[in-house]
C-alpha cells in the first residue's frame, strides 16, 4: 500500500463495513495493511492509535502472552488473560483467527477478527451484528410510535364523524318523524315509524278509554276489586279495596302483601297461582269480608289474578241479631208459656182448691197478656224492619201525635200513681206517622212502668229553625252509666225482675231506636240511677 494510501487510509471503519457486509477476506487485507502501518510506528508505542476513530468498533492490542496492551473501550491494565480466546489462540498459530460469540441478554452477535504481528502480538477488531429479534425490538418503538398515532388520529375522525352522522338522527322527532326527512336512505325507516306512531296512538287512546271506563265503574263499588299481575303486584285497585286493606292512593304496583300479610291472603294468592278458584271469608279489623280470587289465563300460563272483596259485616251482624232475636224470644215465650200450662193442667185435673182458682186465673191471665204483647212488639219491630207500604211519609204534626199517645196513656198512669204531662208546641214535619207514633208511645210506656210511685213523666216538643227536639223525662228509677250503651238492643233489660213484673218485653227501647233511624234522628240519653231518665230524640230538618 502506498503511503498516500497509508494516510487516507482508515482501517477501522473499512474493516467495520466489510465485516458486516460478510467480506471477511477483505477485511483480513486491512487488517494487514493496518499491522504494516503499525509497525511502522512502533516506536511511538501506544500514541499510535490516537489519531484514529474509534465510535464504530472495538480495537484491542495483545501481547504474545496473552497480556491486553491496549483497548479502546477498556483499560488494558484490568483485562484478563486473552491467550485462550479463541481467535487469539488461532492467530498465533496460524497467522489469523477469527471467531463469533453470542450475547443471550443482549441477543447481540459479536465478531472478532485477529491478525499476528510479526513480533509475536495479536492485533483483534471486534463489531457486533444484531439478530432478527433486536432489530424487531429495536424498530418496535418507533412503530408502536406510529400506530399509536395513527390510532389515535383514526378514533378522532371515526368519533368526529359518527357524531356528525348521527346528530340529525338524534334530533329528529320521533312523534312526527316524516316532518322533517334526515337522510334519503332513512325513507323507508321513517314511513313505517310513522305508520306504527298512528297505530300506537290509536291503541293508546283505545286503552285510556276503556281504562277510565273500567275505573269509573269500580270507583263507586261498595265491592273491592283488585287485579294483581303474577307476582302479585298491584295493577289496579278501586277506592273499596283501598279502604278494606287500608292501602295508600300510591299502592299501584306494589305487592299486596305489604299491606295485608295475614296467612289466609298469602293461601288465598298462592292457590290462584296455581289455577284455582277460591272463595273465602276474610277478616279484618274493619270487618268481615267475602273474598273470591280467580285466576287469569293466557294459554295454560296463569298471568294475573282478580280478587272481589264482599262486606258481609252487616249480613253477619243480621245473622247474629237474628239468631239472637230467635233466641230471645223463645226464651221470653218458653216462662209464661210454661206458667199457663203448669196452671191450665192443675185446673183441668181438679188439683187446684176452689179459693185458689181465681189467683190461678189471674196469672195464667197476666202470662198471657205479656205474651200477646211480646208479640205485638214482635210484630211491631218487624213491621218496622220490612217497611210496609203504610210506611209512607207525609206531613204531620208531632205534636198532635204526641197529644194522642199521652190522652191514651193516661189511664195505665193514672193506675201506677204517675203523673204524665205534655208541653210544647206545634212541630209540623215530613215523617212516617206509625213510627212516630210508636216511638213516643214506648218511650212513655217505660218512663211510666219504670217509675216510682207519685213521680212524674213528661213529654215535651220543641220547634226550633234547625230542628225538632222531642224529649220524655221521668223521675224514674234511671240507669247506670256502663249500661247506658246497651238499653237500646233488643230484649236488654237493666232491671229484669221488675220488667217482669211490670210486663216489659225488652223490645220497647229497640222499636224506639229503629224509628229514629227511619227518620235520621239522633238519641241522647241523659239518666242518673234512682232520680230519673231524660231521652232526647233530635230530627234535623235539614234531613227532613
Amino acid at each position: 500500500m502506498k503511503y498516500s494510501e497509508l494516510i487516507s487510509f482508515n482501517p477501522i471503519e473499512d474493516i467495520i463495513q466489510l465485516t458486516s457486509s460478510g467480506d471477511a477476506n477483505k477485511a483480513r487485507e486491512y487488517v494487514k495493511s493496518y499491522v504494516m502501518t503499525a509497525r511502522g510506528v512502533e516506536l511511538n508505542g501506544h500514541t499510535f492509535f490516537d489519531d484514529f476513530n474509534f465510535d464504530e468498533c472495538r480495537i484491542t492490542w495483545i501481547q504474545s502472552d496473552g497480556e491486553v496492551l491496549f483497548d479502546n473501550e477498556a483499560n488494558a491494565d484490568h483485562m484478563e488473560n486473552h491467550l485462550e480466546r479463541e481467535e487469539v489462540r488461532e492467530a498465533m498459530t496460524t497467522g489469523e483467527g477469527e471467531s463469533s460469540r453470542y450475547s443471550n441478554t443482549l441477543t447481540e452477535r459479536y465478531v472478532y477478527v485477529a491478525v499476528a504481528l510479526d513480533d509475536g502480538s495479536v492485533i483483534r477488531i471486534a463489531d457486533t451484528q444484531s439478530s432478527v429479534l433486536t432489530l424487531l425490538l429495536g424498530s418496535m418503538q418507533p412503530i408502536l410510535i406510529v400506530l399509536t398515532i395513527g390510532l389515535g388520529l383514526s378514533f378522532y375522525l371515526a368519533w368526529k364523524l359518527s357524531k356528525r352522522i348521527v346528530k340529525p338522527l338524534n334530533e329528529m322527532d320521533l312523534d312526527h318523524p316524516d316532518e322533517k326527512l334526515v337522510y334519503e336512505e332513512l325513507a323507508p325507516l321513517v314511513k313505517r315509524l310513522n305508520s306504527q306512531q298512528r297505530q300506537i296512538s290509536i291503541q293508546r287512546s283505545d286503552l285510556q278509554r276503556k281504562r277510565d271506563e273500567f275505573e269509573a265503574a269500580t270507583s263507586h263499588m261498595s265491592e273491592g276489586i283488585i287485579l294483581l299481575d303474577e307476582k302479585g303486584s298491584i295493577l289496579s285497585i278501586n277506592a273499596s279495596a283501598r279502604r278494606i286493606l287500608k292501602a295508600t292512593p300510591y299502592c299501584v304496583g306494589k305487592d299486596i302483601l305489604m299491606f295485608n300479610n295475614t296467612y289466609e291472603l298469602q293461601d288465598i294468592l298462592q292457590r290462584a297461582r296455581n289455577g284455582e278458584h277460591v272463595e273465602k271469608p276474610f277478616a279484618t279489623d274493619a270487618g268481615s269480608y267475602q273474598i273470591n280470587v280467580s285466576p287469569i289465563f293466557s294459554g295454560e300460563t296463569v298471568t294475573g289474578t282478580v280478587l272481589l272483596i264482599f262486606d258481609i259485616t252487616e249480613k253477619e251482624k243480621a245473622e247474629q241479631m237474628r239468631r239472637e232475636f230467635t233466641a230471645n224470644v223463645s226464651h221470653e215465650l218458653k216462662t209464661p208459656l210454661h206458667t199457663i200450662a203448669g196452671y191450665a193442667e192443675l185446673l183441668a185435673n181438679n188439683a187446684v182448691k176452689p179459693e185458689d182458682i181465681p189467683s190461678f186465673s189471674q196469672q195464667i191471665l197476666a202470662d198471657a197478656r205479656r205474651m200477646s204483647a211480646l208479640v205485638d212488639d214482635i210484630i211491631r219491630l218487624s213491621h218496622l224492619d220490612e217497611g210496609s207500604n203504610d210506611m209512607e211519609r207525609e206531613e204531620v204534626d208531632l205534636m198532635q201525635i204526641a197529644r194522642e199517645v199521652v190522652d191514651g196513656l193516661q189511664p195505665f198512669a193514672s193506675e201506677l200513681d204517675v203523673s204524665l204531662t205534655l208541653t210544647g208546641k206545634s212541630a209540623p214535619m215530613n215523617g212516617i206517622a206509625q213510627s212516630l207514633n210508636l216511638m213516643i208511645q214506648n218511650l212513655c210506656d217505660n218512663a211510666i212502668k219504670y217509675n216510682r210511685k207519685g213521680g212524674s213523666v213528661n213529654v215535651d216538643i220543641q220547634n226550633h229553625d234547625d230542628e225538632i227536639l222531642l224529649t220524655v223525662s221521668d223521675t224514674g228509677i234511671g240507669i247506670a252509666p256502663e249500661l247506658q250503651d246497651r238499653v237500646f238492643e233488643r230484649f236488654y233489660r237493666v232491671d229484669k225482675g221488675r220488667s217482669r213484673e211490670v210486663g216489659g218485653t225488652g223490645l220497647g227501647l229497640s222499636i224506639v231506636k229503629h224509628a229514629a233511624m227511619q227518620h235520621n234522628a239522633q238519641i241522647d240519653l241523659n239518666s242518673i240511677p234512682n232520680e230519673g231518665t231524660t231521652i232526647t230524640i233530635r230530627f234535623s230538618k235539614s234531613e227532613e
